[in-house]
């Protein structure tokens, strides 16, 4: 089986900085496209950053210039860095990944979510 956990979430004041984790553990032959998203409370899930294996990056426009995401292939992680925090910002924040497992097929994992906060 293969499980993601997230950590770093917290509450922040708007302007501050937080930097999320996630690792994938398990029976993992290799790890393809990673990203983060995140949901506020009474709307949809939506695409905050996505990592390729080969490193290339996309970001939401509300994001830009202030987020920023990383992989470590080796390790089979990914964070998030966040910059200039909003109130907006605050919602549950979910890591992504597609792994594909030693004997198996690639499917996309989801951790359980790491909640952030940040006041105004």
């Amino acid at each position: 089986q293969v499980h993601l956990v997230e950590s770093g979430g917290g509450l922040v004041e708007s302007g501050g900085s937080l930097r999320l984790s996630c690792a994938a553990s398990g029976s993992i032959l290799r790890t393809f496209d990673m990203g983060w998203y995140r949901q506020a409370p009474g709307k949809e899930r939506e695409l905050v950053a996505h990592i390729s294996s080969d490193g290339r990056t996309n970001y939401a426009d509300s994001v830009k210039g202030r987020f920023s995401i990383s992989r470590d292939n080796a390790e089979n992680t990914v964070s998030l860095q966040m910059n200039s925090l909003k109130p907006e910002d605050t919602a549950v924040y979910y890591c992504n990944a597609e792994i594909q497992p030693y004997g198996g097929i690639t499917i996309a994992h989801w951790g359980q979510g790491t909640r952030v906060t940040v006041s105004s």
